[in-house]
């Protein structure tokens, strides 16, 4: 079995070697036949990749390519055509092309002294056209964030059901009418974003070993204790501390961890639970954003601009802490009568209830995932130095830690939330097809077009848009949707190549949620526990305090971003 495995890694590591090494490019250099090239460019100057080239001579085909990553190609002849030379360009979803050399494109290729040919063609621009499956692919969408925002569906569901409809179409309508096509298999793949699925993977491994500990119990029991019963200080420390773990850790987790409790701290003091759960939930929300790890929507921001644990700390992080100290004001304000009505009293035994469910039950676990915890926050600050990506971080701290714990792994399993990892692969791919299909282009044009060269009025534009319509509109789906878009804006409008518009972004997505129950994920968690604990959280009253928090918030860390950049 040892040799075994020992031949499996010596095979790998040959692999990985030939590939790194570029053998395939240092044979195509010394190929002696003649070749052609050029790039291809759709109407916004992006590369148009996986098209199909082929050169025929009259009726002959003498060599096939296929355009890279950057749309670049080239075809190696079987050898000089000697009738009429054709280059033919096909690619789905845009008009084909075709181009016919001249004597002096021939004589190109025939060379000279002994060497080759080659003919460089200038650079060709591919024009985009609609077909049924462009219809199909945006309806498809569309039809997802119509189910997610009515709850008809789960949200995985949904995205699944979205992949299945257009791989249906493609592989079932596209051999009836090759309009029909939209993507395949193969070129799904490349839209998933693997990146997002490990480091996501790697911090719910992390996270599930943590709250199995009782830590956030025992902190939020230590809030009521410090805040000796002053309900309006109470708010403020547990506001705080749900911010400040849900930059760590994801929302929702941290939502489901503090709802318990708080409900329990609220009815010991006979105050309304709502007091403190609305002003957490949006202290969870705003507090999320001021890591790269802290929302879904900053953690594909970052995967798709290649921004750093680092540069969300440096460019947002002050945004976020300023906009959390005008949150807690504003909470103060609208709830005041709440916390003046409640009495500083607490019973002996309601105490003691509070205390024994606020205690570190596994301690020894505790301290070994807190050293694993800070040795990730460090590599994900630093790893950028050594071109260590957070998801391989959030893997290692993860594998480590189970290693380390010896915890029982098919519980750990268990406790991965798979459906919200199944949900990004549905959801990158039918975004992936509204971007084969063109639609991200042409919204990426007619924004381009209507802010012209104005940076700071797409900053103004792009924040509030994305905050009001992610009330509506689940906020990951939209983020995605809305990436390329932004890229575009990124690489073509003066002065924002800062990527202060990724930035603008992440703080509309996500403080956007905060405008309606259903803007975020964490939002509908805390809403189901307290309606389980009889005290249901209206649509209107979510409203009522979470809408002029976000507009406040999102202004707040808008401004930053003007006066930063």
């Amino acid at each position: 079995m040892h040799k075994r495995a020992v031949w499996i890694l010596t095979i790998s590591l040959a692999l990985v070697l030939f590939h790194c090494l570029g053998l395939p490019r240092d044979v195509l250099a010394a190929d002696p036949r003649p070749t052609i090239g050029g790039r291809l460019l759709d109407s916004h100057g992006e590369s148009v990749y996986h098209a199909q080239v082929s050169v025929w001579d009259g009726n002959d085909l003498i060599g096939e390519a296929e355009s890279n990553a950057d749309g670049s190609f080239l075809v190696i002849l079987e050898r000089v055509p000697q009738r009429e030379l054709r280059v033919h360009i096909r690619r789905p979803h845009f008009h084909d092309w075709e181009w016919i050399g001249d004597s002096h494109a021939l004589r190109q290729l025939q060379g000279s002294g002994g060497e080759s040919g080659y003919l460089f063609i200038p650079d060709v621009q591919m024009q985009r056209r609609v077909t049924i499956g462009f219809w199909v692919a945006v309806s498809t969408f569309v039809g997802l964030l119509i189910l997610i925002a009515l709850e008809k569906l789960h949200n995985t569901l949904s995205a699944l059901l979205g992949m299945a409809v257009i791989f249906l179409v493609s592989y079932i309508g596209a051999p009836i009418n090759s309009d029909f096509f939209i993507l395949d298999f193969e070129r799904a793949l490349q839209y998933i974003n693997f990146e997002v699925f490990f480091l996501v993977l790697g911090m719910m491994i992390v996270i599930s070993v943590v709250e199995g500990t009782g830590i956030f119990q025992w902190l939020s029991y230590w809030a009521y204790r410090i805040a000796q019963g002053r309900v309006w200080l109470l708010s403020i420390v547990l506001m705080s501390l749900t911010g400040l773990a849900s930059a760590l850790l994801d929302n929702v987790t941290t939502m489901l961890l503090m709802t318990p409790i708080s409900l329990q701290i609220a009815l010991a003091l006979q105050l309304n639970p709502l007091a403190l759960l609305i002003p957490e939930v949006l202290a969870s929300n705003v507090g999320g954003i001021a890591t790269m790890v802290g929302t879904p929507t900053n953690i594909l921001i970052g995967s798709y601009a290649n921004l750093s644990f680092s540069d969300f700390l440096r460019n947002l992080t002050p945004g976020v802490l300023l906009s959390h100290v005008v949150l807690i004001a504003y909470v103060q304000i609208v709830f005041r009568k709440e916390y003046r009505s409640v009495g500083t009293a607490l019973s002996a035994t309601l105490e003691e209830k509070l205390a024994e469910n606020a205690r570190i039950t596994r301690p020894v676990e505790l301290r070994k995932a807190g050293v694993v915890f800070i040795g990730m926050l460090v590599l994900f600050v630093l790893g950028e130095r050594i071109h260590l990506g957070p998801a391989v971080t959030a893997l290692i701290g993860a594998i480590l830690l189970l290693v380390w714990i010896r915890p029982n792994v098919d519980e750990i399993l268990v406790s991965v939330d798979w459906t919200t990892l199944l949900f990004f692969i549905g959801l990158f791919v039918c975004v992936g097809a509204l971007e084969e299909v063109g639609f991200i282009g042409q919204i990426a044009t007619a924004l381009g077009n209507l802010v012209g060269e104005h940076l700071t009025f797409t900053v103004v534009l792009l924040t509030y848009a994305a905050a009001l319509l992610s009330m509506v509109v689940a906020n990951i789906p939209f983020t995605a949707a809305m990436l390329p878009v932004v890229a575009y804006l990124t690489r073509h409008l003066p002065g924002a190549e800062n990527y202060m518009l990724f930035y603008a972004l992440s703080i509309g997505a996500a403080m956007g949620g905060n405008g309606s129950l259903i803007g975020a994920s964490a939002n509908l968690v805390t809403a189901g526990i307290a309606e389980r604990a009889g005290y249901p959280i209206s649509y209107k009253d979510f409203m009522r305090y979470g809408l002029p928090s976000m507009i406040l918030t999102v202004t707040v860390g808008m401004l930053w971003l003007l006066f930063h950049f």
